[in-house]
């Protein structure tokens, strides 16, 4: 017997051929037809015997009220408007990430219920309230369900431009949207399977540190400031999310400054630049504001400062991260590179006497310790920086989910593929001996790492937005229901001024522990 099976999954159809198609597409599913239009729908839906355990999904066709959908697109309902007043429906976006990787199309939002056909002027008045389809049957039947949570997945099968009164035109439509139907309904009975209550416990801290702040905020206030555009070489800090937003404020960015117009306004990213691009800069007569972090501006102050002394350097890091770059722009003679303990016998000095070690700032903790033991084996007199050079907040976040890994079954971390602390997150909660994977958004968790997992850990890189974390934990509430707790190892109050550039202007900045 599947998982499916195990739990049930119930479908509630309108139409014979619309159950017809779930079926098919379903095989374990208990689908039952409930009947066209409201009265006949609720009365059905009401009657019909179900198990707690059982996921409840409301499927069938639909009416585009929105002129960009098209047939065969599938419909999730965000809420259900009804004239009765207006449903919340659990958080889909698991389910509409399953979807859109089989290669649907998939829209989320709300959908109204009409006690009938909807035609020419009424669609459009139903579209101007942000609508996105429109059916006879689902606000009724969801009434009629009462507390228990449902899912709505319905498939466009006519448009505003595409009536149902036109039916030499719908019927390569209707073909259109039954078979994706059928194959939404297969991958229903999936993400069904994975459907569960389940414990989230976050981490404390996670998400942005404050030298992803300062950088986010100097974008904006540079916007508000000089107005769009403003150019940005790098992403500012390493998330897709964060970057997309402030492309829609008005900031480009670029790879290299001569993508970037002569007396421009550029903003160096959070990761730091050499002193090469810094030249290049002046070259072009641009205006400069630097959001390096300041913690990576110590690390290439430390640079200098053993170069001047006549040190080798040894730099623990990872090639081709732009942190990295900026930091070997700093003394390219005097610095050499390495990824692992492993690179250390390896290694040709000037003076074994003179050795000194930086590390890249969002390095795990443990795997560090371990190249730097190793370097002071083999260059016992080796130097390093007064501090760590791995960031509060890198550590700080790893120590967080060393704690997770204690009592959940999988760990999510919340960040992009090309973010260096949150992969690090990954490799340390494995490392602890619990599953973990990395995630960009809530849509892209697929239902089967969730089976039979009933407490996951949850956190973020410190390039992450906390409202990625929010949008994971609605999503995983969608998929049965979610108890939140916190795990808290450390508070952080850590706040760095914007750039001199940027002090003087706009609201004075909060009151916190401050850091130039």
């Amino acid at each position: 017997m599947s998982r499916t099976a195990d739990r049930g999954l119930l479908v509630l159809a309108p139409l014979a051929i619309e159950a017809r198609a779930i079926r098919s597409g379903a095989r374990s599913a208990d689908v039952r037809r409930v009947g066209m239009g409201p009265r006949r729908a609720a009365r059905t839906a009401a009657a019909i015997p179900r198990s707690p355990a059982q996921s409840t999904v409301i499927a069938g066709v639909c009416g585009a009220l929105d002129p960009r959908l098209s047939p065969g697109d599938v419909v999730l309902a965000s809420e259900l408007r009804g004239p009765e007043g207006t449903i919340t429906c659990p958080d889909p976006a698991i389910l509409a990430g399953l979807l859109r990787r089989a290669g649907l199309t998939v829209h989320v939002g709300p959908i109204v219920s009409s006690a009938r056909i909807v035609r020419g002027r009424r669609r459009q008045e139903l579209q101007a309230t942000g609508a996105l389809a429109v059916d006879m049957e689902s606000a009724w039947i969801a009434r009629a369900l009462g507390d228990r949570p449902m899912v709505t997945l319905r498939v466009v099968v006519d448009t505003p431009r595409h009536e149902l009164h036109r039916p030499l035109r719908m019927f390569s439509a209707a073909l259109l949207a039954f078979r994706n139907l059928r194959r939404a309904a297969g991958l229903v009975e999936e993400w069904a399977g994975a459907s569960a209550p389940r414990e989230v416990v976050l981490a404390a801290p996670r998400a942005s540190c404050a030298g992803v702040r300062r950088a986010i905020e100097t974008v904006r206030r540079t916007l508000a400031d000089r107005g769009a555009p403003v150019y940005v070489r790098k992403q500012i800090v390493h998330n897709a999310h964060v970057v997309a937003d402030l492309e829609r404020q008005g900031a480009r960015f670029v790879e290299e400054l001569d993508e970037v117009p002569e007396g421009s306004t550029v903003i160096f990213s959070a990761h730091g630049v050499s002193p090469a691009v810094r030249e290049a800069a002046a070259g072009r007569s641009l205006e400069v504001i630097d959001a390096t972090c300041p913690l990576v501006s110590k690390v290439h102050a430390e640079a200098r400062r053993f170069a001047a002394g006549g040190f080798d350097i040894v730099l623990v890091g990872h090639q081709g991260h732009e942190e990295v770059d900026g930091t070997l722009g700093e003394a390219p003679e005097r610095i050499q590179l390495i990824a692992d303990a492993g690179a250390v016998p390896a290694l040709e000095v000037r003076d074994p006497q003179r050795v000194a070690y930086l590390t890249q700032t969002t390095l795990a903790v443990d795997e560090t310790r371990d190249v730097v033991d190793a370097l002071r084996e083999r260059f016992p007199g080796v130097v390093g920086p007064a501090s760590s050079d791995i960031c509060y907040a890198t550590q700080n976040r790893q120590d967080a989910v060393r704690a997770l890994a204690e009592d959940c079954q999988l760990i999510l971390v919340v960040g992009s593929g090309n973010s260096s602390n949150s992969q690090r997150l990954v490799e340390v909660a494995e490392r602890a001996g619990c599953p973990a994977r990395l995630i960009e958004r809530a849509s892209e968790l697929p239902p089967e790492w969730l089976r039979g997992v009933q407490r996951v850990g949850l956190t973020a890189g410190a390039s992450a937005p906390e409202e990625l974390v929010q949008e994971v934990v609605r999503a995983l509430d969608g998929l049965g229901g979610v108890t939140v707790r916190t795990r808290a190892v450390a508070s952080e109050d850590i706040h760095f001024k914007l750039p001199p550039e940027l002090r003087t202007r706009g609201p004075a900045q909060p009151t916190q522990k401050e850091v130039t």
